[in-house]
């Protein structure tokens, strides 16, 4: 079968579709194969050859050198064979050329088919390949149309998907803007590779800040964490081992021109840029900010920090809408209850005034068991003798004659025996999710290394520090 253009053919298709010419060769060949086996008969061994220097398909059919024919599409006769082979013998398997296949227009379109759906798949695997080495990666496309809310983006090769819900809140696009996104993952799917992108991701603001800082893009300066709610605030933690250079200040740029970039693309987001550091109290303090933190006490039980404030920084460490408490807990990675240092005294003079209801409490013995996490007549029925007994240095008679007194105390209609529920206490809670990314895992992996702390960190009263002492006694709820 002569086809004069499909050396050229073949040749062009490969540029066009990045294919490599082999396999176009391959999908040529087992297309004809195929065709040839539907009309001369599937039992029949065929083979099918492109031959380059004729620029011609070359189809072989094989069959077995018998001395009487049986079937004719796979025997022939050892006579007939002798004059194609003089060398041929019976039980030798003959090829024969078959000089004019006739295929007809239905057995052509058979075989484009088949040629066009194998180019198809290799196209699919190729980009399918390319794109995924590129996860991870910031790219920039054309928006070309919009299905169902989601944003059709043309990447040159291949169109990439912008989910709805991985748009920031607020934005809007229209077809023919160029955007930005952060790709996030690449699954094959029946009709292909398909692309995914997001605007909403931590590490699309990771990504930008290696984009506008080049201390971060060279190593110098790295990104521990970071946590966004999109179009409204984010925060970002950064560090380096140069001391020479200030990781906030490069991050910030010259007059904050390399944040206002990023802040520009993320539709007005708020960015806070924090020092990244291993003592996980010191690094709460700076992602809390702009607060002022009192003290921090560390639960590692939990995973929980509990944060003093006094009252006048109360509503700038939760944050508007609590966000300020919510990404520090995303960036760090502990749950944060944030408490007012007035509200916890309060607490812990309540507990004391409830106690001391027992005959045989009295004030200094509230306070030792309040500080053990002894809140109320109900906490200290419940409380082994011997416990008790530890904590007030007493015997486990003397203790558990306390908590007999507090169980009788539970059917006395006129003694309170529980603390009245206090919403204020605990101001604002939160708990990392999805919504943050940390380059380091060290707070799950391993307890925090401590430092050296800030210089106003001890200068506390002794009431201050009773107070410390009262917080890691007991979890407040």
């Amino acid at each position: 079968m002569n086809f004069s253009e499909l050396g050229r053919v073949i040749e062009q298709l490969g540029k066009d579709r990045g294919i490599k010419k082999e396999f176009i060769v391959g999908a040529i060949e087992q297309a004809f194969l195929v065709t040839a086996r539907k009309k001369f008969g599937i039992q029949g061994e065929y083979e099918a050859r492109y031959n380059e220097n004729d620029g011609e398909v070359e189809i072989f059919q094989y069959k077995n050198v018998v001395e009487k024919v049986r079937d004719g599409i796979v025997e022939i006769d050892f006579d007939a064979a002798k004059k194609l082979d003089e060398d041929c013998e019976v039980g030798d398997q003959l090829g024969l050329k078959i000089e004019n296949p006739g295929f007809s227009r239905v057995d052509i379109q058979t075989a484009k088919q088949i040629i066009f759906q194998k180019v198809r798949d290799a196209e699919r695997d190729i980009l399918f390949a390319e794109f995924k080495h590129r996860e991870g990666d910031l790219v920039t496309g054309i928006a070309r149309r919009f299905e169902k809310g989601n944003v059709v983006i043309d990447l040159g090769k291949s169109d990439a998907i912008l989910p709805k819900k991985e748009i920031i809140f607020g934005e809007s696009f229209k077809p023919g803007d160029r955007i930005q996104a952060y790709l996030s993952d690449v699954i094959m799917t029946n009709r292909g590779p398909e692309i995914r992108l997001t605007r909403t991701s931590p590490m699309f603001l990771v990504k930008l800040f290696e984009v506008e800082v080049p201390e971060i893009a060279d190593g110098t300066i790295e990104v521990k964490a970071a946590a966004r709610e999109p179009g409204y605030r984010a925060k970002i933690a950064v560090m380096t081992t140069d001391r020479d250079i200030d990781p906030v200040g490069a991050c910030v740029g010259m007059k904050g021109s390399r944040v206002q970039n990023i802040v520009n693309e993320l539709q007005g987001e708020k960015i806070d840029i924090v020092r990244w550091n291993e003592d996980t109290e010191t690094f709460a303090r700076a992602a809390l900010a702009p607060a002022e933190i009192q003290s921090v006490s560390l639960n590692h039980g939990d995973h929980t920090l509990d944060v003093i404030v006094e009252d006048d920084q109360l509503s700038l460490a939760i944050g508007k809408r609590g966000q300020n408490v919510r990404l520090a807990a995303m960036l760090t990675g502990w749950k944060i209850n944030i408490i007012s240092k007035a509200k916890l005294q309060e607490r812990v003079k309540l507990a004391v005034e409830n106690l001391v209801q027992l005959s045989n409490i009295s004030e200094a013995i509230a306070q030792v068991l309040v500080q053990k996490g002894v809140m109320s007549i109900i906490d200290l029925s419940a409380s082994s003798p011997e416990d008790i007994a530890r904590y007030l240095g007493k015997s486990v008679t003397d203790a558990k004659a306390m908590i007999d007194t507090a169980a009788a105390a539970l059917e006395d209609d006129n003694i309170k025996s529980d603390l009245d529920e206090d919403a204020e206490i605990i101001s604002a809670s939160a708990v990392p999710h999805q919504s943050g990314f940390k380059r380091s895992e060290r707070a799950e992996s391993s307890a925090p290394t401590f430092g050296k702390k800030d210089a106003g960190a001890d200068k506390f009263s002794e009431a201050e520090k009773r107070l410390r002492e009262e917080l890691a006694a007991f979890k407040l709820k």
